[in-house]
């Protein structure tokens, strides 16, 4: 059983870049979601080919000040529901401080407790000098890298009409201490049906870190907006038991008319 990893690790709705730009990986600006924006997720697992409804993730945007200028502080709050308590509690909560100009993270915060195991991450980024610090020392980074949560609402502003259907869209993740070299790949735009309604949708999946959910490799599909907005819609991925499928519920606050939805169901 899992929360946010499962929508954190799409690397997660996840980055942009430029394959063959350099340093223009930079250049984005946020032109997809705005200040007191949420988008409330719900997440199934699979019992015996039924999916059970398992809990909720939340994910919300406002403008805050950190260290004297002002930044996004975005926050994605993920628990188990009451049965699932009994059976594999999650209570998972991850932010990150982003430059409102360049959507680099400053600080990343990772709080975790999935089933008894607890791990706590606070890294500070220095975009100047391509470091991270964290409890475990001084890393260094590649410039422009992003943290598991700033990646979400960085790649939201892809132009993904820049990319054929098959492209791998590469982009570098730090954390627990490494940077990860990850890509998603780009699978064109059709329409999904959700528990939500009917969406004309963007499809991709990203590349996985291995770990004790996921196999890892490209295992997971996801769905998003194919509207401004960007926002996901479905993600849906095979885990070590069974498999687990993310549906959007709930918004509110969005930049952009939901241009995408086709009916609600």
């Amino acid at each position: 059983m899992m929360m946010l990893r499962t929508l954190l690790l799409t690397a997660t709705l996840t980055i942009s870049a430029f394959q063959n730009a350099g340093n223009d990986f930079c250049g984005i600006r946020n032109t997809a979601f705005m200040d007191g924006e949420s988008v409330t997720l719900s997440v199934y697992y699979t019992f015996a080919g039924v999916y059970v409804w398992g809990g909720d993730a939340i994910f919300a945007a406002n403008l805050e000040h950190f260290n004297g200028k002002v930044v996004y502080h975005v926050v994605g709050d993920g628990k188990t529901n009451s049965f699932f308590d009994g059976v594999f509690k999650v209570r998972d909560r991850y932010e990150s401080y982003i430059d409102t100009g360049s959507l680099k993270p400053l600080k990343f915060i990772r709080n975790v407790n999935e089933g008894g195991y607890k791990v706590y991450e606070n890294v500070t980024f220095n975009e100047g000098l391509n470091t991270a610090t964290t409890t475990k020392g001084l890393f260094n980074v590649p410039p422009c890298v992003q943290d598991v949560l700033s990646s979400i609402y960085y790649a939201r502003n892809i132009d993904f009409n820049s990319y054929k259907v098959g492209d791998k869209i590469p982009f570098n993740m730090f954390l627990d201490n490494t940077t990860y070299n990850i890509y998603l790949r780009y699978l064109g735009k059709e329409v999904v049906k959700t528990r939500y309604g009917k969406f004309r949708a963007i499809k991709f999946k990203p590349l996985l870190i291995h770990g004790t959910l996921f196999q890892g490799g490209e295992q997971m599909t996801v769905w998003v907006s194919d509207d401004p907005n960007h926002i996901p819609l479905r993600i849906e991925s095979p885990i070590t038991v069974g498999s687990v499928k993310v549906d959007m519920m709930h918004y509110k606050n969005l930049r952009y008319p939901l241009t995408s939805l086709i009916e609600i169901r």
